[in-house]
């Protein structure tokens, strides 16, 4: 199997992505999740990892955000929604896929760090591939809420421009991803 490497616009690759997001992420699935009812930001990039007929296996979104990091500002790269197609995992397409984000946000030379959001369960697949917890908290906006503390996922972070921070407080300053 040969396999397709993409970083498109996060709006426009939409569509591509969406029959994947329904596969893995029905309703009826997000409604049992400890996630679930949590608005979360619209990628602003998507790595989509297609087969040679052009079906996407694997996705990865990257979100370009001004944060704050214990008061300060920094750009960052947020990656979320890694998605595999369930008879596809296993062999190394999300690998590829995060590996693709990173390079784009290297490439940009503007993100500072990586940030990621995960169930606790997915915690050791990250840290397989270079990312590491973030001991601090987390803060984020939410619709009819406001500011709030995001701890319902666990944060991971991946050196990207500099070494990212292990410790403090993060403010995403808009929805998480």
């Amino acid at each position: 199997m040969s396999i397709e490497i993409e970083v498109l616009n996060g709006d426009a690759s939409w569509t591509q992505a969406k029959p994947l997001y329904d596969a893995i992420w029905p309703p009826e699935v997000v409604a049992g999740l400890p996630w679930a009812g949590i608005s979360f930001a619209h990628a602003d990039l998507r790595v989509l990892v297609q087969d040679e007929t052009g079906e996407v296996l694997c996705h990865v979104g990257i979100y370009r955000r001004l944060v704050t990091w214990n008061g300060q500002k920094v750009n960052v790269g947020g990656i979320g929604g890694v998605l595999t197609r369930a008879d596809m995992r296993n062999r190394g397409l999300a690998t590829v896929g995060l590996n693709a984000a990173i390079q784009t946000m290297r490439h940009e030379e503007s993100i500072n760090y990586a940030i990621l959001f995960c169930a606790a369960d997915r915690v050791p697949f990250y840290m397989a591939r270079g990312f590491i917890p973030f001991d601090g908290e987390v803060y984020a906006e939410q619709p009819e809420k406001g500011r709030v503390r995001f701890d319902t996922l666990s944060a991971l972070v991946h050196d990207v421009k500099r070494n990212a921070p292990t410790r403090g407080t993060i403010d995403l300053c808009g929805l998480p991803w």
